[in-house]
């Protein structure tokens, strides 16, 4: 029998995750604004691309929590609220946890220096109560910790769960809900658990950063 062609899938499969990470980016850096209705025809003309990839790149952005879709009533950006920070932040940790753990010993000179760098620009913006710049930066500064950790179904894990979760945390009740007087110090504790390659440490750090119970 004839072979159907999958060409045609794949170009799609593309063109979706191109219109995906467009309107991803343009959640994450502001232009489109919490609780701003996504209108298909308004997409089309920006994006310059049928109906079919922007409802599939809708769909995979509602799954990671940056859209929100009631049929026939509204599609629109995710409006965070102080209600679901916690949680977030929490479930940030229980996974980051891991993924430092991971990551700390894999790490090269270059990527813990990186790392170092990051981890001193986030207490300099704490320090200078910028909180919020740090949360609107965090899916990336995230990233940098599951690009190194070697393992491909936690890395994908990362990649699906991350910006939604990070996302969450963009509210004025940060600084509130996320005291700095105990932030700060893990940070500091962190970034000496990198410089050592202590994997144990820097998870205990890392766990501690989003508030989660201390181990006995």
């Amino acid at each position: 029998m004839p072979v159907p062609s999958t060409q045609p899938a794949a170009e799609r499969k593309l063109l979706r995750d191109t219109v995906q990470d467009k309107i991803r980016d343009a959640i994450m850096d502001g232009t489109l604004e919490p609780g701003e209705r996504l209108n298909d025809d308004d997409l089309i003309a920006w994006l310059g691309v049928s109906r079919t990839p922007i409802r599939e790149a809708l769909a995979e952005l509602a799954r990671a929590g940056l859209i929100e879709m009631a049929p026939n009533r509204y599609t629109r950006v995710a409006a965070p609220t102080k209600d679901e920070l916690l949680d977030a932040y929490r479930t940030l940790g229980v996974i980051y946890g891991g993924v430092v753990r991971l990551a700390v010993p894999r790490f090269t000179a270059a990527e813990r220096e990186e790392i170092v760098a990051t981890l001193d620009d986030v207490a300099a913006r704490i320090d200078a109560d910028h909180q919020d710049e740090v949360a609107r930066e965090g899916s990336d500064i995230y990233s940098m910790w599951a690009d190194a950790c070697g393992n491909a179904s936690l890395a994908q894990l990362c990649r699906a769960t991350t910006d939604g979760l990070a996302f969450k945390l963009r509210v004025p009740e940060l600084t509130e809900l996320v005291p700095t007087e105990v932030v700060r110090p893990e940070i500091d504790e962190l970034r000496a658990a990198v410089l050592d390659g202590d994997p144990i440490r820097a998870e205990l750090a890392m766990e501690a950063i989003h508030l989660l119970p201390a181990r006995d």
